[in-house]
């Protein structure tokens, strides 16, 4: 194996450029000492260790091949019944997670159980890394019938696991959870997991230079695709806000990405509190971003994904989109063809603009720290923020809507009332329609996430079983109640939500009725399939292995005749099938062409000539059909995953109706009233409000003091807020933004009444730090400029 010793070196948890030149070092990865050793030539590597005196193992040299084409990848191998890390990996592998590491022939190596394999992977993920999974691709029984019988089983890369793209059958806790696996070794689900790829578009003109910056957000666990392309300054302060209200998990750009840029994107991950929070960032070579390159592969992804005019038609729609857009888009599909998770980009129709002046709130990153939308500013967690206060969400999939919805407030009146009047349904209706339905959320696993799975043909047997069934029989109870809902049932959005629902998970049932439930819940492929019919190869292959069992039944009666015994028949011994047990006082009446298996001091056990040569074959079949159970398991996805934008979209409405629920209920708290939404009327009127956070906090104290806010654009435009430190001036001033966030958002406010006009957008400024440093007075003189501004009111933003 002649090997390149060059290497560039990298963190695995670092920007991890692409290393297009690199070639692997051995050296890097054996055992032995370094120093003077470093001085060999390429032609010693291959040479005989001095240490062990043997050459590197076939193992060791698979290992060597996947590596040097995965640089930036910690190898798991899979070896039987554990995987094993080798090299540097070990090292990494033993410190983060701590396990013993030690030497073993030319590497240092370090090992952990395949049944807990998902945990540590997990843990890795967690911190940053890059993890590749390399499986055994060959059967011991296949093995033994090919040509190949002396060479070591075949292994190959089968997944790669990121923060932003945890998503398959090997890193999926909730559904191989045992009691020997303890809460701490699972981690915790964040609620999103996107992907944000960055491209920047540089242009200069008058002397002063131009920025647009594409933006793509992935979510590959739940199906959401984000795009936007928007001019920035040299503070890059949209960009900081849109990375705020995203919080990726992880982030892709190109080698060349400017400083501002950098520096940023620096910040931001720095102010993580632990590793296994932080932002991870991922370099790609530049090249992927350019126009031509990205065209050139979005091009023949969307001709071969899709057929005839449907590809055509998702092309133009692309190319439609602004330059910057389409880099970034070519350099996320380069990126997630490495994990095999592409398809989520073939729905072009349902790639949703990040932020549109016309739809939503505008709310930079600036504004979404100073009021803790999301986090508090104390130690970062969500305990505090307005987020929390509203959270009452029953499943994960409706806390992540939930979170855009919070991100996003609406500027329409009509969708703001809808929500608006469907929460004042739940709150006031004494139907028990919308009870039921609560329940039936309170059951439900994270759908979406096992949706995505599923499309992307990385799910178990247990977890498709799981989510089907669970689409199933929601849509049955949902069918019993739809003359109650028709009837009962006067909000339009709860109305479309809950009729819609059961149309659209019709196509599930019939997969439901093909699977062997038994078979799904052990994993067991080759009986998972109830029906045949739609399955020949199976079918062949299970007639193929009954006629040998026949055959092997009909030996009996040889076997029989030969030893007149009539009673011998075959047993099972440690999972050794078709044993014939001979006493040992009897063993002379054994011919001598039996192979003995095994004995004890009472019996010998044997097999015949027919009866190794039929195991053999048995064997043979018996891993054919394993390794055709899952061809046709992946077609049988395939089919499931023709549904997905129908399966996909009830799922939503089953968000919607969460986050519905999840508003009622902070609506139901004491001293909450439905807002006034006003369209055209610019004006804020606040009645006793308080500051929903803060009130939460206090609990049934019942000690925060009320006040009123009185904003009218052609009248009262601005208000001074004075008073001493500590004397709740910065809260009440983010009280009425906070209100007036709620309002859009459409949910109850803290307040006796209220009255808000469609605000376009809130810009802060808060310097704390500041006022800690000067006098009393002039904290009073800096705390007028710790002020809201209402672009409708005020024309621009200052």
């Amino acid at each position: 194996m002649d090997l390149d010793p060059s290497v560039l070196e990298k963190d695995p948890r670092s920007k991890s450029g692409v290393k297009e030149t690199a070639r692997l070092n051995l050296k890097q990865f054996t055992a032995s000492e370094k120093g003077a050793g470093d001085q060999k030539s390429n032609a010693d590597a291959a040479a005989p260790n001095r240490r062990t005196k043997s050459i590197y193992t076939p193992l060791e040299l698979q290992f060597l091949e996947i590596k040097e084409q995965n640089l930036s990848v910690l190898l798991c191998v899979e070896c039987g019944y554990k995987y094993r890390f080798f090299g540097e990996d070990a090292e990494i592998a033993a410190r983060e997670l701590n396990i013993f590491c030690h030497v073993d022939h030319n590497f240092m190596t370090a090992s952990i159980p395949a049944h807990r394999l998902f945990v540590h992977v997990r843990r890795l993920v967690a911190k940053g890394y890059k993890v590749g999974v390399v499986k055994q691709t060959e059967t011991a029984a296949l093995k033994a019938a090919g040509d190949n019988k002396s060479a070591p089983f075949t292994r190959k890369l089968t997944a790669i696991y990121t923060k932003s793209t945890l998503i398959g059958e090997d890193v999926n806790p909730l559904l191989k959870l045992d009691d020997s696996v303890d809460v701490e070794d699972t981690t915790f689900e964040v609620p999103n997991n996107y992907l944000l790829c960055i491209y920047e578009s540089h242009r200069k003109e008058k002397k002063k230079q131009e920025v647009t910056i594409g933006l793509v957000a992935v979510q590959p666990t739940a199906g959401d695709v984000m795009i936007d392309s928007f001019q920035d300054s040299k503070s890059r302060l949209e960009l900081e806000s849109r990375i705020l209200r995203l919080q990726p998990v992880e982030i892709l750009l190109p080698t060349d990405v400017s400083d501002q840029t950098e520096k940023l994107i620096g910040s931001i991950t720095s102010t993580s509190l632990r590793d296994d929070d932080r932002i991870r960032v991922e370099k790609m070579e530049s090249q992927h971003f350019e126009y031509s390159c990205a065209f050139e592969l979005l091009s023949e992804f969307y001709r071969k994904g899709s057929s005839g005019t449907s590809g055509s038609q998702q092309l133009s729609r692309i190319m439609s989109l602004d330059k910057p857009l389409i880099c970034c888009l070519g350099a996320v599909l380069k990126y997630l063809q490495e994990f095999h998770l592409e398809k989520i980009l073939y729905g072009t129709s349902n790639f949703k603009q990040f932020s549109s002046a016309m739809e939503y709130m505008n709310m930079n990153g600036t504004m979404l720290k100073n009021l803790e939308i999301f986090q508090n500013q104390t130690n970062g967690s969500v305990k505090g923020s307005l987020f929390w206060v509203l959270d009452h969400t029953q499943t994960s999939f409706g806390r992540r809507l939930l979170k855009k919805w919070v991100s996003q407030p609406l500027m329409n009146t009509s969708e703001i009332c809808a929500r608006l009047d469907a929460i004042s349904e739940i709150v006031f209706s004494e139907s028990s329609v919308l009870a039921q339905m609560y329940t039936q959320l309170c059951k439900l696993p994270d759908l979406e996430r096992g949706v995505c799975s599923i499309y992307h043909k990385k799910c178990s047997t247990q977890e498709f079983f799981l989510i089907v069934t669970a689409l199933s029989r929601l849509k049955t109870n949902l069918q019993m109640l739809l003359p109650a809902i028709q009837s009962k049932v006067q909000s339009e959005l709860l109305r479309k939500v809950l009729l819609e629902i059961p149309q659209l998970l019709k196509p599930v049932q019939r997969f439901v009725k093909i699977i062997n439930e038994n078979a799904a819940k052990t994993g067991d492929k080759t009986q998972l399939f109830a029906d045949l019919t739609d399955f020949p190869m199976i079918h062949k292959r299970k007639e193929e292995i009954q006629e040998v069992l026949a055959q092997l039944q009909e030996h009996r009666q040889d076997i029989r005749l030969m030893l007149k015994i009539p009673s011998v028949d075959y047993i099972t011994v440690s999972g050794q099938e078709f044993l014939i047990e001979i006493k040992n006082s009897k063993a002379s009446s054994v011919p001598s062409d039996w192979v003995k298996i095994n004995s004890t001091k009472a019996v010998g056990r044997f097999h015949t000539p027919f009866i190794v040569e039929k195991y053999r074959d048995l064997s043979r079949l018996r891993e054919q059909l394993v390794l055709d159970c899952n061809t046709e398991w992946l077609n049988f996805l395939d089919q499931f995953g023709e549904h997905y934008l129908t399966v996909h979209k009830a799922v939503g409405h089953l968000a919607t109706l969460d986050c519905i629920f999840s508003l009622a209920k902070v609506a139901k708290q004491g001293g909450y009233c439905r807002p006034t939404v006003l369209e055209d009327e610019k004006q804020i009127i606040i009645k006793d409000g308080r500051h929903p956070v803060i009130d939460v906090l206090m609990g049934e104290q019942d000690q925060y003091v009320p006040n009123s806010t009185e904003l009218e654009g052609d009248k009262k435009r601005v208000m001074i807020i004075t008073g001493p430190n500590m004397g709740g001036k910065s809260s009440y001033i983010r009280q009425v933004a906070l209100i007036s966030i709620m309002a859009q958002i459409g949910s109850y406010v803290p307040a006796e009444e209220a009255a808000v006009g469609i605000v376009d957008g809130i810009y802060t400024r808060c310097a704390h730090y500041v006022l800690s440093l000067i006098t009393h007075h002039v904290g009073i003189c800096f705390k007028l400029l710790v002020c809201l501004f209402f672009s409708r009111y005020l024309g621009k933003p200052p």
